[in-house]
């Protein structure tokens, strides 16, 4: 048998590339959550007949999964799954819905179709399942392990009474489902005319091709780029929301050879609240080999070839790696903290090479009631902050750590909940100065229309976003309740159960993120550009750039050449990281 040619690799990479856009594209138009018809909270996957990943945003999963049913799978099977302890974290909590749906061609399996998305109501004591005050999964919605939604086609009916029971948005949660459903089905139908066109074997060949070709470009990476000394990096959540923290986080990296090394030993213990986050060893391998791809070739395809490369140590029982019945609802914290500490170990012998710190979270915002024509509403919008200065540009103002996400449209949330957008807008000099500037924060005013309860997620309030080769640390999160006579209620940054009146405000500021590179090589003109757009205010200008501007915002490029040379000898060396004032807020803490 010939050895597959390149050209009909590249043909079939690009197919199912395209398939798996298909796949989210079905599932925008057929769900009817916000989250995850306008925000895009969900993560596709195509696999090989193994489970292992080859195209997709997140770590295979399925051989975990499949493995549980002693009986096997079958042409017309659909797995539903919600449960993280009975997946091995490939669900992080138990608002993630996921599907795995096996594909047969000719009554053969040549692969699986996977997603997983954000429902906005599970049950349990808050609206959006996600309780701040929650000590135990158990006080977080009902869960399902894998279990068989279809089983040969057939619809397993009693899992639908189950999930309209035991959820606030019934109608929401069962379009969601058949919106996970259809998009699987979607890509199940695209694979089987990739098997028809190009015949089964050919077809398997090309899967092989792709792990094969994205394992040799890896361990490139990994040779080229890692240490083969240990360094460490450790970074902060602020609190669990039960008044329990700091709580660090902390990973070790070396290589030996072309194989990489990570190692969370000297990460805290489990917290009492739900900032817990059972990590997924294959869905952290998908992080690391993203940072690797993004950074260092954006070229390489993203799938699961290079996973036997990394070999990761994540103690029992400490944040990363909690035993059940841990508390995982809030979850987000660490999991979006994990890029800043994953950019940290590699930046410490190389921080001109490395970004700076995020807004380090996905903030939520969450509000529900009954509206004055008595109808209920539950609302809940994953917020955005700003993104780090990086070695090739200024951070993203108001940006998703997850590139595929965006907002929910002001259109959207005015038309379906009994609220007002007053505001939306990146904040003044929250992004920390660099060469290349950090990301400004998102500050979002809302008028409440209804009465009702908030909730609130976020952290980065007490501890800043660092900057990185010379570059200053971004600004902290705040939150705001203006009562409608004018009182002034600052917020903690993880609560539930706040009761808010029509006419009050709710004022939600993000995190920053750190700056990149030594301000003041930064070129004058775009610190004149970023104060005439309101991105860095006239003050800041010239305390942290040096750059002196006129009553036009125009640059006096003489009197900002003698403020520099005088600002770079009171300096001195620019340091490597600048945690702003850190350690001042652990000692308090």
């Amino acid at each position: 048998m010939t050895k597959i040619d390149s050209i009909t690799v590249d043909i079939i990479e690009n197919a199912l590339k395209n398939i798996k856009e298909e796949m989210d594209v079905t599932l925008f138009r057929s769900a009817m959550s916000p989250v995850i018809r306008e925000q895009h909270d969900c993560f596709p996957m195509i696999t090989d007949a193994e489970g292992k990943m080859v195209v997709g945003n997140f770590g295979s999963h399925i051989p975990e999964v499949t493995n549980q049913f002693p009986e096997g799978m079958h042409e017309g099977d659909v797995i539903f799954v919600s449960d993280p302890y009975s997946c091995g974290g490939s669900v992080s909590h138990v608002n993630d819905w996921m599907i795995i749906l096996p594909i047969f061609h000719q009554k053969k399996l040549v692969g699986y179709s996977s997603m997983f998305g954000h429902v906005i109501d599970v049950g349990g004591p808050v609206p959006s399942s996600m309780p701040v005050t929650a000590t135990s999964i158990y006080g977080e919605g009902i869960r399902f392990p894998p279990v068989k939604l279809y089983d040969k086609g057939v619809l397993n009916e009693a899992i639908i009474k189950i999930i309209k029971a035991n959820t606030r948005t019934p109608l929401e949660n069962y379009s969601d489902l058949m919106a996970l459903v259809a998009s699987c089905r979607t890509a199940e139908k695209r694979v089987k005319e990739l098997c028809e066109r190009f015949g089964e074997e050919p077809y398997a060949e090309a899967l092989d091709a792709l792990l094969d070709r994205t394992e040799k470009m890896m361990r490139h990476l990994i040779a080229n780029f890692l240490p083969t000394t240990p360094v460490s990096f450790e970074d902060y959540i602020d609190d669990d929301g039960l008044n329990n923290g700091p709580f660090k986080m902390k990973l070790t990296m070396w290589r030996e050879g072309d194989n990489a090394y990570f190692d969370w030993t000297g990460t805290d213990e489990q917290a009492p609240g739900p900032i817990n986050y059972y990590l997924s060893e294959p869905m952290f391998k998908m992080f690391i080999g993203s940072f690797l791809i993004s950074v260092y070739d954006p070229a390489i395809n993203f799938n699961d070839g290079f996973y036997d490369l990394l070999h990761i140590e994540t103690p029992e029982g400490t944040l990363m790696q909690p035993k059940s019945p841990a508390a995982l609802g809030c979850r987000t914290h660490a999991l979006s903290r994990l890029f800043d500490v994953l950019s940290g170990v590699l930046a410490v012998n190389s921080p001109e090479s490395s970004p700076a710190a995020g807004y380090g979270t996905s903030p939520y915002f969450i509000f529900s009631g009954i509206d004055e024509k008595d109808r209920p509403f539950n609302l809940m919008e994953v917020m955005y902050g700003g993104l780090p200065g990086r070695p090739i540009g200024d951070g993203l103002d108001g940006h998703s750590w997850w590139p595929a996400f965006v907002n929910i449209p002001t259109e959207y949330l005015e038309t379906y909940y009994p609220l007002m957008v007053n505001s939306y807008k990146t904040g003044t000099d929250s992004g920390g100065a660099g060469k290349n500037r950090g990301g400004n924060c998102n500050e979002k005013l809302y008028t409440i229309l209804s009465s009702g309860i908030i909730s609130i997620h976020d952290d980065r309030a007490k501890i800043q976003p660092w900057g990185i080769n010379g570059g200053e640390p971004g600004s902290s999160s705040s939150k705001v309740l203006i009562k409608k006579d004018g009182t002034q209620i600052p917020l903690p940054s993880k609560v539930d159960n706040v009761e808010v009146e029509k006419g009050d405000q709710i004022l939600f500021i993000t995190g920053g993120s750190g700056g990149y590179g030594n301000p003041l090589e930064r070129d004058p003109e775009k610190v004149r550009l970023d104060v005439a757009r309101g991105l860095v205010s006239k003050e800041k200008a010239l305390k942290s750039y040096g750059v002196q501007l006129d009553g036009q915002l125009e640059v006096d490029h003489k009197e900002t050449e003698s403020i520099r040379a005088q600002m770079a000898k009171e300096n001195g060396e620019p340091e490597s990281f600048n945690f702003g004032d850190r350690d001042q807020v652990l000692v308090k803490l």
